[in-house]
């Protein structure tokens, strides 16, 4: 997944939250772009359009207001076109419902949202380097969360 240039996505309805999460990106070694959508339904509208380039990952909140994370992600496996992106979920929730549910429904990892921006760099740059084919060929519930 790693190219010269790394294309992330954020959908995530708190402004304090997406903009802790670009001060953070700006830390983390290396090339990319990064767009950020307030809501799921933004984040959708742009997916779904062919002319738009698709991601190499999304980070998508669980909680959003119009279209959750989990819509989002549903909708997201089920599209041909969407279908292999690598989803982050990145929210405050760690209920074990939570986690089963975007488990079970195809995300990639699950994390939750750290206070302390020294963890949230390490977190971003752990997810930016891992290894998404061995991850989703051995995919498994420990490797699932990522906790620090």
């Amino acid at each position: 997944m790693l190219h010269t240039h790394l294309h992330i996505m954020l959908a995530d309805d708190d402004e304090d939250d997406r903009l802790f999460f670009t001060e953070a990106f700006e830390e983390v070694k290396i090339k990319y772009t990064l767009t950020t959508f307030n809501d799921g339904v933004s984040l959708m509208n742009h997916l779904v359009l062919k002319e738009n380039p698709l991601p190499d990952i999304i980070f998508l909140d669980l909680n959003m207001p119009r279209k959750s994370g989990m819509e989002c992600l549903s909708e997201i496996r089920n599209s041909e076109r969407l279908k292999n992106i690598s989803v982050a979920i990145y929210s405050t929730s760690s209920s074990d419902h939570d986690v089963e549910q975007t488990f079970i429904s195809g995300a990639n990892v699950y994390i939750k949202k750290p206070t302390d921006f020294t963890e949230l760099k390490k977190i971003l740059s752990d997810v930016i380097h891992i290894n998404w084919q061995y991850i989703t060929d051995g995919l498994n519930k420990d490797s699932f969360i990522l906790n620090f």
